[in-house]
């Protein structure tokens, strides 16, 4: 089996282009991986494409009605928030497998306003507003509160998480938002669900992004110069456990992945540079550092308070400014995140760039449920 290389990987800037068509958005990051790979359309063998809004649209094959139809097979795939991440990972998996040398994966997705998920108004008593809620912000309230139930996590501390990732996004031209938002400002905007106000919600934008993953002949062809290792890439689901299903568990797959991958990459958590997570609410990224195994159950609120998950800290996570503020196009954050982390390790992050990065790893959850995890290495 070949080790597999990102040699191109790009986004374009999040924001909302209700001027535009999702193969549009799509299309425009495409062609600016090939750019960075440096490659055109004309030499991927396959396609991979992640979009959650128009899932039974063809999307892969629209895009390469943009940009040059070239009878190469295309595969679309929807998989929640984690619907990027799982493109990356089966463009990964078809040169793992020997099928393909150079492959393009590409997530994209347009999103309207509002809240997202709720559980609908099905057949039998509806359980929305009855048995709590299935919109995402209070799901990830009810996990929030949880855990300041267990380890006494409080509302300033989950704040806290917001104003590190704002300031990461004033460093990231690509954001969607790029502003301070002090702490009291965090504390005092309007309250969506408790704990998590307005500031402490991820965005809703549209947003693209690509990569082009090869093989490791391929890249040695092309040059190793920026090329960036897959060390592992790791896709779960929540196995059954007996529990109360009205309150969703956001831990499990997370923490089944991170294990998988980590023993893939034959690395621990102590060994990662940076991390990219999927911080829908500022509750999750609290959570998500104990999932991920950056600190013991219980200290992640200390991770925090003491500035070593901040640019500069112990294990920076979400220098890109997080869903929080750089904003979450569903199908394409999972890639998003992976453009990041390959800058850093290219050494080409500007201000906000991690120092000495040599391992990053980006995570994304789709809560439903499904877990992607990738680990990235520096080459040269």
């Amino acid at each position: 089996m070949s080790d597999v290389y990102v040699i191109g990987v790009d986004m374009i800037k999040f924001g909302r282009f209700p001027e535009r068509t999702v193969p549009n958005l799509g299309a425009e990051a495409a062609l600016m991986a090939l750019d960075d790979a440096g490659l055109t359309i004309e030499d991927m063998q396959a396609l991979y494409c992640g979009n959650l809004g128009q899932a039974n649209a063809m999307v892969g094959q629209r895009i390469l009605q943009e940009i040059g139809q070239t009878g190469m097979p295309v595969v679309n795939c929807s998989n929640a928030c984690a619907t990027g991440a799982t493109a990356f990972r089966e463009a990964w998996t078809s040169i793992r497998a020997g099928l393909f040398d150079v492959v393009l994966a590409v997530g994209v997705e347009q999103m309207g306003k509002g809240l997202l998920g709720g559980t609908g108004a099905g057949k039998g008593i509806p359980k929305e507003g009855l048995l709590g809620s299935g919109t995402m912000p209070a799901v990830f309230a009810e996990a929030g509160m949880e855990h300041s139930r267990k380890y006494g996590t409080t509302f300033e501390q989950f704040a806290k998480i917001s104003v590190k990732n704002h300031h990461h996004s004033t460093m990231n031209p690509k954001a969607m938002y790029q502003i301070e938002t002090p702490l009291e400002e965090v504390m005092n905007a309007e309250m969506i669900s408790y704990p998590n106000s307005k500031l402490m919600c991820s965005v809703n934008v549209d947003g693209s992004a690509a990569a082009v993953l090869v093989s490791e002949k391929k890249a040695k062809e092309l040059g190793m110069a920026r090329a960036v290792k897959v060390r592992a890439s790791a896709l779960t689901s929540d196995p059954y456990q007996e529990r109360d299903l009205v309150m969703p568990d956001v831990n499990t797959c997370t923490r089944k992945a991170a294990k998988e991958a980590y023993e893939m990459a034959g690395v621990g958590p102590e060994d990662i540079d940076l991390v990219e997570l999927h911080d829908c609410f500022a509750t999750a990224e609290m959570l998500h550092y104990e999932n991920l195994g950056l600190c013991e159950d219980g200290e992640a609120g200390k991770m925090i308070d003491e500035g070593e998950v901040a640019l500069g800290g112990k294990v920076p996570v979400n220098v890109s400014g997080g869903l929080l503020s750089k904003g979450h196009p569903l199908g394409a954050t999972g890639i998003a995140n992976i453009y990041e982390v390959c800058t850093h390790l290219r050494g080409e992050a500007g201000e906000r760039q991690v120092e000495g990065a040599k391992l990053g790893l980006t995570h994304v959850i789709g809560l439903g449920s499904a877990c992607g995890i990738h680990i990235l290495e520096k080459v040269n």
